[in-house]
């Protein structure tokens, strides 16, 4: 099975904030699947900023 190396900093703190692949999509304005494919390539650096401050913002919105 292949092993998922790829972005990884985003899936581990996707994984450690419990944030779902839809709920980042959403804010990107792509579908899950698209955002999944995506995540198989590793983001240049300004992408993998964006998505991580997404996530951020996702985290302390679900902590309010």
């Amino acid at each position: 099975m292949m092993q998922l190396t790829s972005n990884k900093e985003i899936r581990e703190k996707m994984q450690r904030s419990r944030i779902k692949y839809w709920e980042v999509a959403l804010a990107l304005g792509i579908t899950d699947g698209t955002f999944s494919r995506k995540l198989r390539k590793e983001f240049s650096e300004e992408d993998k900023k964006r998505v991580l401050q997404i996530i951020d913002q996702i985290s302390r919105e679900s902590n309010v």
